[in-house]
């Protein structure tokens, strides 16, 4: 069977987990990457269900997950049922190359087990505060890449997006992070380059 990438989708509730994964589903099909998605809910599969809607990728291709306890307990300490979601998929789609596993809303703390990902991603949103990077939460820190979504929001929330651009780094010692808007696809040029030479290894992304 062929060695399927995963990539895991973390962080806090409204952060914009899932409208990453609407703005980089057709950014990587269009190039041929043949992906798939496991999401993550606590009591429902509210996330699976909005990305069906979207006709992104065949629905089949998408599993909601509904975790009932904690989000991080389904990543991290037991990520029994994604797994056997992601063999489901693996089984049913051979030809795949990626699937994404999407975290339910959880906190700074949230980080992936590697037994379940082969990396992850962690997004934040800039209406969350400035305050966030110094924070120095373990998803934050340790995540293969950080997102720094919601970049336009920043003047109507009053955070300091220059403060954040010039702590962040120092925060995550030197790992990559994207600052992006999902509406105007800022950025996610980057956070693609980072799945292609990252996690697909994709020689030649301008990463």
């Amino acid at each position: 069977m062929k060695n399927v990438a995963r990539l895991g989708i973390g962080g806090p509730v409204g952060s914009g987990k899932t409208a990453l994964l609407e703005c980089l589903i057709p950014m990587l099909t269009q190039q041929g990457i043949e992906v798939a998605v496991v999401t993550n809910d606590l009591l429902t599969t509210e996330d699976a269900d909005r990305l069906k809607g979207k006709g992104l990728i065949a629905p089949e291709r998408i599993i909601g997950v509904e975790t009932g306890s904690c989000p991080h307990t389904a990543i991290r300490e037991d990520p029994t049922m994604n797994l056997l979601a992601v063999k489901d998929l693996e089984l049913l789609y051979p030809q795949l190359d990626l699937i994404f596993i999407e975290s339910g809303g959880d906190n700074l703390a949230s980080t992936f087990s590697y037994d379940l990902v082969d990396s992850y991603i962690f997004v934040i949103d800039v209406g969350a505060g400035d305050d966030i990077p110094r924070k120095n939460g373990p998803g934050f820190i340790q995540a293969d890449l950080v997102v720094i979504n919601k970049i336009d929001l920043a003047p109507y929330v009053g955070a300091n997006l220059d403060l954040i651009r010039q702590q962040a780094p120092q925060h995550r010692r030197g790992k990559p992070i994207a600052y992006t808007n999902c509406k105007t696809k800022e950025g996610l040029e980057q956070v693609k380059s980072f799945i292609l030479a990252t996690v697909l290894f994709h020689v030649g992304a301008n990463y």
